[in-house]
Parts: C-alpha cells; sequence; structure tokens
C-alpha cells in the first residue's frame, strides 16, 4: 500500500481523497493555485504545494508542475480526481514513466475508450448495443430513405464534418427526410465546404442512465448498479438517482451485465462509468465511457456500502476487490443534487464571491460533500459548484421529502446558489413519477425565449 498520495484536485473531490486517504492511514498531499490559497481542504492535507497562478492552464493542467509536485513530497502516487487530468491519457503515461502510479485506469484502456468512435468499436465487439447509425456516409436521398424504414423513425441526419448543430436535422418521416436532407447536405457544404452526411436513430426524449465499474488488475470487473441522470441543463447534471426510476429489472440487469463486458473487452481497472441512452421503450444504447470516479460517485456509494475512492487506491496499490459481484447489493434510495453558485434568475449566470452565511442540513440519512464554509471566497475561475447534497433513504418517497426539507433548511448568504430551482424540481409531479428525460428541464422548467 501506498503510504502518500498527490491529491491532483481541488474542492470537495480534493477533500473527498484527503479523507479516503487518512482512512487508510496514508498521507496526503494537496496542490493548489494562487486563487485557492488559504482554501479549507488545504488545511486538512497533510502538506500543501502551490503549483501556479489561478489560471488552469498554468496550475491543476500543468502536467510537469504536478508531478515534480509529487516528486519532492515523496509522493508514490497521484489521484486526478474529476475533471482537469483525470481523462489523460498522457499525464497517466508520464506519471508512470516517472515511477509514480496514476490512480486510474491503464492507458491503453483510457485510449480505447476515450475516443467515441474507438468506444463503439469496442463496444460492438462486446455485442453492447449502440445507436444504429448507416453504415458509411449516405449518398443519395434513396439511401437514407432505406436506412429510416430499417431502424424506424424518427432518425437524425448529420454532416459529417459537422459541429455546433449545423448540418443536422430530425426527420420524422419520408417527407420530413427528404427536406432534411437537402436542407443538411446545403447547410454542410456552406459550412464545412463538404456536403456529406450520414444517418443516425434518434433518441427522442432519452433518459440518461450510466453504470459504476470497479476493477482490478487481476482481471475482475464488478458492476455498483446504476444512477439516473436524466434531469439536466445544457448537458450538466443537476439531480442523479438510484435506482433509476421505472427502469425494469430485465434492463436493469442487462445494462449492468453490458456494461461489464464493455470494461472486460477493454481490459479496463481502476473506477469507471459506463453512460447509456435509454428510449422510451427501455431499449439502452451505449453512448461513452468516462475512464474516472465522477461527481455523482456518493449516489452509488450510499445505495451499495461501497466506498469508491478507497477502493480505487486499493486496486491502484495492486490490491484485489475487497468484494465480489455476489456481494453487491442495491438498497434503499439515493438522491444527489449539485448546489452550484449560480443565479437561476439570470439564465444560471456564475456568482462568485465571499459566503457570508452557510447553514447546511442535516439530520438522519443526509450527506454534504462540500469544501464550503462561512468566509470562504468562491473563485471564477473554476467550475461553480459548491456542494453536493444527498440523501438515503428506504424508498424513493422518503427520500424526497428529506431532499425537501434539506433545501428548506439550507441556508446560503453572500452567493447566489441553485437552491430555488432545485425546490422547484422536487415539487414537480413529473419528476416525482420519475416522467422525465434529458430535454425535460430546457422544456418544462426553463423560462420561454420570445
Amino acid at each position: 500500500m501506498f503510504s502518500r498520495i498527490l491529491v491532483a484536485n481541488r474542492g470537495e473531490i480534493a477533500l473527498r481523497v484527503i479523507r479516503a486517504c487518512h482512512d487508510l492511514g496514508i498521507e496526503a498531499v494537496a496542490v493548489f493555485s494562487e486563487a485557492d490559497r488559504g482554501a479549507p481542504w488545504l488545511d486538512v492535507a497533510d502538506r500543501a504545494i502551490c503549483i501556479g497562478p489561478a489560471l488552469s492552464a498554468e496550475s491543476y493542467l500543468k502536467i510537469p508542475r504536478i508531478i515534480a509536485a509529487a516528486e519532492v513530497t515523496g509522493s508514490q502516487a497521484i489521484h486526478p480526481g474529476y475533471g482537469f487530468l483525470s481523462e489523460n491519457s498522457k499525464f497517466a503515461e508520464q506519471c508512470r514513466a516517472s515511477g509514480i502510479e496514476f490512480i486510474g485506469p491503464p492507458v491503453t484502456a483510457m485510449d480505447a475508450l476515450g475516443n467515441k468512435d474507438k468506444s463503439k468499436t469496442v463496444a460492438k465487439a462486446a455485442k453492447v448495443p449502440t445507436v444504429p447509425g448507416s453504415d458509411g456516409l449516405v449518398e443519395t436521398e434513396e439511401q437514407a430513405r432505406k436506412f429510416a424504414h430499417a431502424v424506424g423513425y424518427p432518425v437524425l441526419i448529420k454532416a459529417s464534418a459537422g459541429g455546433g448543430g449545423r448540418g443536422m436535422r430530425v426527420a420524422r418521416d419520408d417527407d420530413s427526410l427528404a427536406s432534411g436532407y437537402s436542407q443538411a447536405r446545403a447547410e454542410a457544404e456552406a459550412a464545412f465546404k463538404d456536403s456529406s452526411v450520414f444517418l443516425e436513430k434518434y433518441l427522442d426524449r432519452p433518459r440518461h442512465v450510466e453504470v459504476q465499474l470497479i476493477g482490478d488488475q487481476k482481471g475482475n470487473v464488478v458492476h455498483l448498479f446504476e444512477r439516473d441522470c436524466s434531469l439536466q441543463r445544457r448537458h450538466q447534471k443537476l439531480v442523479e438517482e438510484s435506482p433509476s426510476p421505472n427502469l425494469p429489472d430485465k434492463v436493469r440487469r442487462a445494462m449492468c451485465d453490458a456494461a461489464v463486458r464493455l470494461a472486460q473487452k477493454a481490459g479496463y481497472y481502476n473506477a469507471g462509468t459506463c453512460e447509456f441512452l435509454v428510449d422510451q421503450q427501455n431499449n439502452f444504447y451505449f453512448i461513452e465511457v468516462n475512464a474516472r470516479v465522477q461527481v455523482e460517485h456518493p449516489v452509488t456509494e450510499l445505495v451499495t456500502g461501497v466506498d469508491i475512492i478507497r477502493e480505487q487506491i486499493r486496486v491502484a496499490a495492486g490490491e484485489k476487490l475487497s468484494f465480489a459481484q455476489k456481494d453487491v447489493q442495491q438498497t434503499g434510495c439515493a438522491i444527489e443534487v449539485r448546489i452550484n453558485a449560480e443565479d437561476p434568475a439570470h439564465d444560471f449566470r456564475p456568482s462568485a464571491g465571499v459566503v457570508k452565511v452557510w447553514r447546511p442540513p442535516g439530520g438522519p440519512g443526509v450527506r454534504l460533500d462540500t469544501h464550503v464554509c462561512a468566509g470562504y471566497r468562491v473563485p471564477s475561475n473554476y467550475d461553480s459548484m459548491v456542494a453536493k447534497l444527498l440523501v438515503h433513504r428506504p424508498t424513493r418517497a422518503e427520500a424526497f421529502a428529506t431532499m425537501r426539507r434539506c433545501l428548506r433548511e439550507f441556508r446560503v448568504e453572500g452567493i447566489h446558489t441553485t437552491i430555488p430551482i432545485l425546490q422547484t424540481i422536487f415539487d414537480n409531479e413529473a419528476f416525482i413519477a420519475g416522467k422525465v428525460d434529458t430535454t425535460f428541464i430546457e422544456r418544462e422548467l426553463m423560462p420561454k425565449k420570445g
């Protein structure tokens, strides 16, 4: 086992990893930028080293400085947390080339799964469902129609050189396919000087469900069940829960088994998440793998009792998983909300500044992961999340009741937060019934423009 680990991150995840290190009897070294000098989590670490100015590119993303900090402090491993360099295979490679263990997956697996096209190839080899797509470019409208009839409407026409939504059309019948095909090609030609397009099955109002994985270096891969992350705004998750509501057990089991197959095919170990889209008929399709621990990992910890960060460290040290698949149970309902320093009343404008009052909730079944306290200055340089509030109760109804109470109790002054919109979400009847999808927030809860 390691004796000293450097934590290459900041905020609540840095504090989370530091605590896991201490639980294992390991010293923890923190790094910080000038913007984070004097931050609360630095006091918890055994040592803290400044690695540069506020700009991420000159501090938390500066590989040579992080590796140098690990070498100077005699750290045997680096935990990247999430974000920043956590999915950077070059960073992982340089850590290991310097004789420092990277607490994450092998570089080969990161490379195979970090690219969406490559990861789909791995998924297909592992017999994991992917969103059906045309076999190469679609050269004629007739080819487009044949594909649409084979997979069923709606379909998505996409420019092969596309980006930013240009050269993209949704077709729901033959007529809209004909017009959409010509429009997409013309728009793609104008924008990219390339009129080529391909087609995919369009998933209308899908749910976003992900499976937590953990594997060791001895070939054991175990799933820790699924989380539902459908409530999003501009692809940023606001609420996560486990189990996923209204998901048939048969589909849950098949999805979890598929995630394990994919990880095994890629030679994956350490923590990772396999993400799927689920359509309205409960068909699931692989979309990507996050080769790191995720923001919402505590949701899974609550329903399974597995300390994912602790297990990451053990696996990186070459130890075997401390449990087998048969030992993992999904118990009760856990829900996480992300509390961001943003103003929902003004299009979620970031709200940096000094926290004057910080009075968090508590009570049975409540967990708060945060680095914030009264007097803390929220910097404008980084992600706006200031806390993750979680509840774990025997039933979903009880979890909702506890979360409503917690959101009422949580008092923050000095900055704006997303607590008001979270209160609105937890009073929404469709959400209470589990009838949501990835477009729900913008479609139902955000003010209509114009």
